[in-house]
């Protein structure tokens, strides 16, 4: 038997990978207008249930209301919308 079938498969695992919660923009439209979030705030309310690397606030959904938001990394859509409800988006 050839010696790649004899040896076992393994695949590739990044060890510098880095995993962050996600949070996305149509999750903070439940919340009242003027909040205030940070990572502990997102844990109490349980938007986020692990802690990870960070926390990363993703665009998907509308909001209507301004909200003030600390995260680790987020995306341009997801600023977009904050900052067109009157929010505040800061990065951690």
């Amino acid at each position: 038997m050839p010696l790649q079938r004899r040896l076992p498969k393994r695949g590739f695992t990044n060890i510098f990978k880095e995993q962050y919660s996600i949070v996305n923009v149509e999750d903070l439209e439940r919340f009242p207008e003027n909040s205030d979030f940070d990572f502990q705030v997102m844990r109490e309310t349980g938007l986020i249930r692990r802690s990870r690397l960070g926390i990363k606030l993703l665009g998907r959904g509308e909001i209507s209301r301004p909200v003030t938001i600390k995260v680790t990394k987020v995306s341009n859509s997801a600023r977009a919308k904050i900052e067109a409800a009157g929010g505040r988006v800061e990065i951690v």
